[in-house]
Order: structure tokens, then C-alpha cells, then sequence
């Protein structure tokens, strides 16, 4: 893994960089950064609060929190990305990612780093190669590859889109795939596409920088990994009710 990692980021070193102009482009649409620096190359910094949120049907309570950040120039940055879900009283999942990204195109950019899986026990880590920025017609997009110890493998997809109804009233649609290259019974995971995840979500912002927002999240489990998520006693299917906020700073 550390010989794909390094032959990876030399690639993308030498990578022939888009324009400047470009890359300020990108960098406007994923809503500004603050600067330490007024030469030609400052370096940026960008946080942002995904997710905070409640998720409630009649059977049980879930909370997940999603942020991710970065600090760089126009072209370099390195991300920094988590994940927690809250289940039964729990953190029952806990993902870390830390990764080098290369501007490679206006509102596109590559990734590679590591992502490790702090909960569920034992943790583990994985190469990520991945791709993120925005599709025709506004679609922002997040696209990774994960490549672990003993040949397992995973990747995961997600498309937003957000529908300005007013100046401070959105909509905004979400749908993300999760599939695995082997079947896994210690990680109840199955081989091929294990996991659909659709929401809908109306946010109100009350400043530019913070949205209370509610919605609806509907989850489906495919495959093999509905069947052992069966045998543990849940169901393959939920729909919750969401409440929570956005921030970015």
C-alpha cells in the first residue's frame, strides 16, 4: 500500500496544473475560504459542517455527523474528512480521512490520502484515490475509491444538488451508492453495491454561513449485506425523519 501511495502522489505532482483563474473559480463554488496571505499563491483555509443531525422514526433515535476541511494554495490542498453515526446509545461507525488533493481541472480535483475506520472494532485503514467537484448542471459530486489490507476493496459515490426556492430557502436532493469487492461476514458487508442512501432536505439559511435544516433520509441495504444485517437483528430498510444544521466557515 505505501509503494502505490508514493508512485500515486508523484503522479499527481507531476500533473501539468490548470490555470490559476480556473481553480479560483472552483475554489468560489465551494462557498470561500479565508486567506493568510495577499501574495500571488496565499495559502486557505475552509471548514465546513455537512451535517449535524437528528435522525427520528417511531423505532429509535440516530445522530451523524459529517465535516470536512482544508488548508492550501489554489492547486495543493490537504482535505481532512469525518464521519460519525451515533446508533442505540453508541458510536457505532467512525471514519477519519486525510488526503492530499491536486486541482486538475476547473471544479475538479483528485484525491489520495488514508482513511481509517476507528469504529466499528477492530479499526482499520485504506488507500483512497478519489475525485470530487462539480458536475454539468451544478451537481457537486464525490467519488472515492478504498483499498484495504488482504484484498479488501470499496467504493463509494454520492451526488447533491441544491434548489434555491428563495434567497434563504433551499432544497436539496442527495444520493449516495456503497459497494464492496468481497463478500466480509466479520464486517457484515457484502460484494457489490451494499448500500442506497437517498434524502431530501429543506434548509432555511438564517445567516450565509449557518442552515437549520429538516427533511427525510431513506436507507436500503442490497445483497448479501442485507442479509447479514437481517441476521443481526435489524431491518434492511429504514426511513427517518431528519432535523439539523449546516456551517461553514
Amino acid at each position: 500500500m505505501q509503494r502505490l501511495l508514493i508512485t500515486t502522489f508523484t503522479a499527481l505532482m507531476a500533473w501539468q496544473a490548470p490555470s490559476q483563474a480556473a481553480d479560483h473559480s472552483a475554489h468560489a463554488a465551494h462557498g470561500g475560504a479565508a486567506s493568510h496571505d495577499h501574495g500571488d499563491n496565499p495559502v486557505l483555509f475552509y471548514g465546513e459542517l455537512d451535517r449535524l443531525e437528528g435522525r427520528l422514526n417511531s423505532e429509535e433515535e440516530d445522530y451523524h455527523l459529517d465535516a470536512q476541511g482544508w488548508i492550501g494554495t489554489d492547486l495543493n490542498k490537504l482535505w481532512l474528512k469525518t464521519d460519525l453515526s451515533h446508533h442505540r446509545g453508541e458510536i457505532a461507525e467512525a471514519e477519519l480521512q486525510a488526503l492530499y488533493s491536486r486541482a486538475v481541472a476547473a471544479y475538479w480535483n483528485l484525491e489520495l490520502g488514508i482513511r481509517t475506520d476507528i469504529k466499528p472494532r477492530p479499526s482499520q485503514d485504506w488507500l483512497v484515490l478519489g475525485v470530487q467537484g462539480l458536475a454539468p448542471y451544478w451537481f457537486e459530486v464525490d467519488a472515492a475509491l478504498f483499498i484495504g489490507s488482504g484484498g479488501k476493496s470499496s467504493a463509494r459515490l454520492s451526488a447533491e444538488y441544491e434548489i434555491l426556492l428563495t434567497q434563504r430557502l433551499t432544497l436539496s436532493p442527495e444520493v449516495s451508492l456503497t459497494a464492496y469487492g468481497q463478500n466480509d461476514p466479520a464486517e457484515g458487508t457484502g460484494a457489490g453495491l451494499a448500500q442506497t442512501t437517498a434524502s431530501l432536505r429543506l434548509g432555511y439559511s438564517l445567516r450565509r454561513e449557518f442552515t437549520p435544516y429538516l427533511g427525510v433520509n431513506w436507507l436500503r441495504y442490497s445483497g448479501q449485506t442485507s442479509d447479514y444485517v437481517r441476521q443481526g437483528g435489524e431491518a434492511a430498510q429504514h426511513t427517518h425523519w431528519v432535523l439539523g444544521i449546516q456551517a461553514w466557515f
